[in-house]
């Protein structure tokens, strides 16, 4: 996969990751009631939940491409279209919602449990991946880069997540997010949409 190619893949992944919704606020929750520990256990759970679907997407998004081309433009289409609906959503969104969970006390291991039924339990998440890594996947793509893609889907959902419970660790950072919550939900709803135009105008090369 060309670096450049492979960077277009990481901004998207690292755009849906900040995106505000239950996943954060999964980890904010574990994050205020247990500490560090349990928020970054949160967020590596969460990132393997995020790669199974990743991996599902790949191979299906593979075998629609070689077998049914019309219909892997219409679901490419449905995902476009869930894509700018997230983005309308986003920009309705006020200072409330993922960012004012309310805290308790929890444990690594209620983390852990709680973040995979969170990723598994959403299956946006793969109408999420079908729009995202469509621009991505092609019917001749080896092994290796399927590889890449879900690992990099991993790492990056992972990464920001693990750095949300770090910097909520200090009590400064969890107000700053509550007071420019708007402004996240705004630019998050702008690229989203855009992202969702990107999608039908054809894939990134």
């Amino acid at each position: 996969m060309p670096l450049s190619l492979w960077l277009s893949l990481a901004a998207i992944c690292a755009m849906g990751a900040m995106s505000p919704g239950p996943s954060l606020a999964l980890v904010l929750r574990h994050t205020l009631g247990g500490g560090r520990l349990p928020g970054m256990t949160a967020a590596v759970f969460h990132a393997l939940g995020v790669g199974v679907y990743a991996l599902l997407t790949v191979w299906g998004l593979a075998a629609l491409i070689v077998r049914y081309p019309a219909l892997f433009q219409l679901v490419t289409w449905c995902g476009a279209a869930y894509l700018a609906w997230l983005g309308i959503k986003a920009l309705r969104a006020g200072r409330s919602g993922a960012l004012s969970p309310g805290a308790a006390v929890t444990t690594p291991r209620q983390a852990a449990k709680e973040a995979v039924l969170v990723a598994l339990g959403n299956p946006k998440l793969i109408i999420f991946f079908v729009a995202l890594l469509s621009q991505f996947v092609t019917p001749e793509m080896s092994l290796l880069a399927k590889a890449i893609i879900v690992a990099t889907a991993i790492i990056i959902d992972g990464g920001w997540y693990v750095l949300v419970a770090v910097g909520l660790s200090h009590s400064r950072v969890l107000p700053w997010l509550q007071h420019h919550a708007h402004w996240i939900n705004r630019i998050t709803g702008v690229l989203l949409i855009a992202l969702a135009l990107r999608v039908v105008i054809g894939p990134i090369s």
